[in-house]
Order: C-alpha cells, then sequence, then structure tokens
C-alpha cells in the first residue's frame, strides 16, 4: 500500500470562473491561475504523485510553459493516474478537505462527489468530500488538501 498527500491554493478574484472537482461552479468568485486554477483536483494529482516520488505538478506541468494556459485540470489528474498505473499502482480510495468562505459548497455535494468518483474511477463510498470555512482568516482564496491510497 502507499499513501500520497497533496495540497493546493489560489486566490480568488471577482469575475473569475471556479472550478473545483472539475466542476464549473456558479459563484462570484475564481481562482487566480495558470491553468483554471482546480485547487481540489491539483491537491488530487499531487497527492497521486507524491505517493511513487514522481514530483508534483509544477514539475509535471509549469506554469511559465504556455501549452498549459487555461487548460482544465482533468489533463493533469489523468497524467498522474496514468503514472501510477503505469508503476502497477491502483487508486484505492481519496479523500479531499475543501477551504473556502464563498461561495457555499454544500448545494453543490452531490454533484462534486459524482464528478470525483468518475474521474478517479473509485465507487462514491471511496471518495471522501469534506467542505470548511476559514472562519474569515482566510476568505479570498481557496485550499485544498487530499490524501489518497493506493495498492501497488
Amino acid at each position: 500500500m502507499r499513501l500520497g498527500y497533496g495540497e493546493d491554493s489560489h486566490r480568488l478574484l471577482e469575475g473569475r470562473p471556479l472550478y473545483l472537482c472539475g466542476l464549473w461552479l456558479p459563484s462570484p468568485v475564481g481562482a487566480l491561475a495558470h491553468s483554471d486554477g482546480d485547487a481540489a483536483l491539483h491537491a488530487l494529482t499531487d497527492a497521486l504523485l507524491s505517493a511513487y516520488g514522481l514530483g508534483d505538478i509544477g514539475l509535471l506541468f509549469p506554469d511559465t510553459d504556455p501549452r498549459w494556459q487555461g487548460v482544465r485540470s482533468e489533463v493533469f489528474l489523468k497524467e498522474a493516474l496514468r503514472r501510477v498505473e503505469e508503476r502497477g499502482g491502483r487508486l484505492v480510495q481519496a479523500s479531499l478537505v475543501l477551504v473556502l468562505d464563498r461561495p457555499k459548497l454544500s448545494p453543490h455535494r452531490q454533484a462534486l462527489v459524482d464528478n470525483l468518483a468518475r474521474l478517479l474511477g473509485l465507487p462514491q463510498d471511496r471518495v471522501g468530500l469534506s467542505f470548511k470555512t476559514s472562519e474569515g482568516l482566510a476568505e479570498g482564496h481557496v485550499q485544498a488538501r487530499a490524501v489518497v491510497l493506493l495498492d501497488g
């Protein structure tokens, strides 16, 4: 068994799109990022890569490379999953914590879990998703922390 951990954060700005767990969410604010700024998928990508000592998202998809400008983060996640599988790994479980003061994520919970399960190829009961607020301490940004358990 292998364990991987990843985290990501992005500043939020008015008028930008907000993507989390591979979905666009209606919001007055969105991530400032080179790609689509999906902190959830970035954290999961880093968690998968860390389980096999494969670096991180910035190493594989640097923000200095124009090829990754505006790219959907599903591309990064799929590549991390491919690299894990190439080494004989199989994702068993994923757990993710999202920290965001606004917008409220609870109305989107099921859609987010559904999409994560689809992207990760896992049953829903193997995808943990928790929402937290910063209680005003970190307003203006989104944070994601992810843990993955792999066999192999």
